[in-house]
């Protein structure tokens, strides 16, 4: 599950050029490793909801993730706090929708099912920028948009169309992602004094305190925490490597790497994501299935490699 990096810091490293071969290939790494995490996110959050409910493992997920990043935002100025809550409350309220359609989405469906339906973002972000703020998308992009809608109901079963609810929440997902792409975009110019650390502990708040207070309000409430250990490792792989180390290593990889070289390996998360779910959770797509992931994933690696060479 990938966290929402505004277009404006990748267009921002365009110009950075690779100082030598060893930061290009150091760089390379981090990226690959970084598309790895976020790809096998999927299966470790299934795994997780096997021990707790999706609101209550939502609000330790992102709950964590706030107070981890609490203490880097101390000494921030009255000026980043302000922009940062206007830019980070909207946005944090958007990434909560996204998380709870992708996180509910994966219990209903295969985690390899939902590594490839999430990565149609990248072919619904043109449309989202052509609907939101009037940038009408290349010719092309229709014709790759078409081979991902192919590759989706290939995913759900070819003709037959066995589209459950967990495909149709991923499908969701990716829509909500492609429109914060462009809002994250629009907001962080408009509010540019808040310090990316300061803006993602905000936007962690939000989501974590919002899906503890939308659990607390359902009968029931809010189930004890589960004692398992496996429940509290999967939470922590998703804070620390999903978010933290993530986080760190894709902005230090932007500043020494071609955004092409970039969006090319960030383009693998979806093949890595289901390939960890046949691995680890001994998920089984078949032929068509796959090849409906690898239209997917590879109009998805064309867009990308598109967007970065302009």
């Amino acid at each position: 599950m990938t966290s929402t990096v505004p277009a404006s810091s990748i267009a921002a490293d365009t110009h950075a050029l690779p100082r030598s071969a060893l930061l290009v290939r150091a760089s390379d790494i981090a990226l690959l490793l970084v598309a790895i995490v976020w790809g096998t996110s999927y299966g470790v959050a299934k795994g997780a909801l096997a021990f707790y409910p999706v609101l209550g493992f939502l609000a330790v997920r992102f709950v964590l993730t706030a107070l981890l990043l609490a203490p880097a935002c101390v000494r921030a100025t009255r000026a980043q706090w302000r922009d940062a809550l206007r830019a980070g409350l909207p946005l944090g309220g958007l990434l909560m929708a996204i998380f709870v359609c992708e996180t509910y989405g994966v219990a209903h469906t295969q985690a390899s099912n939902a590594a490839f339906l999430i990565s149609l973002c990248v072919v619904f972000t043109p449309f989202a920028e052509w609907l939101l703020l009037g940038q009408r998308p290349a010719s092309a992009v229709f014709g790759f948009a078409a081979v991902s809608l192919l590759g989706a109901a290939l995913l759900a079963g070819g003709l037959q169309m066995q589209w459950g609810l967990g495909d149709g929440l991923m499908l969701a997902a990716a829509v909500l992602r492609a429109v914060t792409v462009c809002a994250t975009s629009r907001l962080t110019r408009r509010h540019a004094q808040a310090p990316m650390l300061l803006l993602t502990a905000v936007q962690s708040a939000v989501v974590g305190l919002g899906c503890l207070l939308v659990a607390a309000a359902l009968p029931g409430g809010v189930p004890a925490l589960p004692t398992q250990g496996a429940f509290w490792a999967a939470s922590l792989y998703l804070v620390l490597g999903c978010t933290v180390f993530a986080f760190a290593a894709q902005n230090w990889a932007l500043k020494h790497s071609a955004p092409s070289r970039v969006g090319l390996l960030m383009g693998t998360e979806p093949a890595w994501g289901a390939l960890f779910a046949v691995w680890w959770l001994g998920e089984s797509l078949g032929a068509q299935g796959w090849l409906g992931g690898a239209l997917i994933a590879g109009a998805a690696l064309w867009m990308i490699s598109r967007r970065t060479a302009l």
